[in-house]
């Protein structure tokens, strides 16, 4: 009787053990993205937007949430690949002039880490090639770079080389931007359902991609956002 009682008792406790595991994993894999990443879709956004008063905010909430200011540095240089010089420059512009305010104020912001010096036994198109296809996962193929060779070589030596060889944000920071970026411009769908894909393949999970859509919804807008889901859809349906 004893041994029976004992035998319940741990039946019991290892279905209990298990749901409670089971709900732990559940909890991590819907949880969506940090105050950093957070403040990381507001500044993608507002930059590609070219909406410099929002920015000027987005850039104090990302401070305030603990992104350094090299890595605020950092998404706003990898913007000019997505929107361009002007509006990169203007989102630069803009973050100095907060970075001035904030120092008047006496508030000390953390620098944070420099980008390492990229590899030196490899080109950068080598480079970029590599952390292209691992994006990706697979070779980048098409006829736009049949028909456009330059373009292959630019986003590989350049884009995937210079800019995401940088190891002072990871991949998934990248992204985030990226996707922010793009959800934020008009035209641009296929690049942003290529991006969604990236994302997931950076392990970003989708618990985190409906979150970076309603941060949209809640500091960018609605439209934005109901875009953005719109292709997000498209993306999980051919999973």
């Amino acid at each position: 009787m004893r041994k029976k009682l004992a035998a319940i008792l741990t039946g019991i406790f290892i279905s209990v053990f298990s749901l409670t595991t089971v709900s732990q994993a559940q909890t991590t894999n819907n949880q969506g993205l940090n105050a950093k990443q957070q403040g990381i879709v507001t500044i993608a956004a507002f930059t590609a937007k070219g909406d410099l008063e929002k920015l000027k905010t987005a850039l104090n909430e990302g401070l305030d949430a603990g992104l350094t200011v090299n890595e605020i540095k950092e998404v706003l240089v990898q913007m000019y690949a997505y929107c361009g010089f002007p509006r990169s420059l203007n989102g630069i512009s803009t973050f100095m002039s907060v970075m001035e305010e904030r120092k008047a104020k006496g508030i000390k912001d953390e620098i944070g880490k420099e980008a390492s010096p990229l590899p030196t036994n490899k080109s950068r198109i080598e480079l970029g090639t590599e952390i292209q296809t691992s994006l990706i996962g697979a070779p980048a193929s098409g006829a736009i770079y049949t028909f456009t060779p330059a373009i292959d070589a630019f986003l590989k030596d350049h884009l995937f080389g210079d800019i995401f060889g940088r190891d002072n944000i990871d991949f998934q920071s990248r992204e985030i931007a990226t996707i922010s970026a793009l959800a934020s411009m008009e035209g641009v769908n296929s690049q942003l359902q290529s991006h969604f894909k990236v994302g997931f393949n950076t392990d970003l999970t989708e618990a985190q991609m409906m979150s970076l859509i309603s941060v949209l919804e809640a500091k960018v807008g609605k439209k934005e956002a109901d875009n953005a889901k719109e292709v997000l859809n498209i993306v999980l349906s051919n999973r």
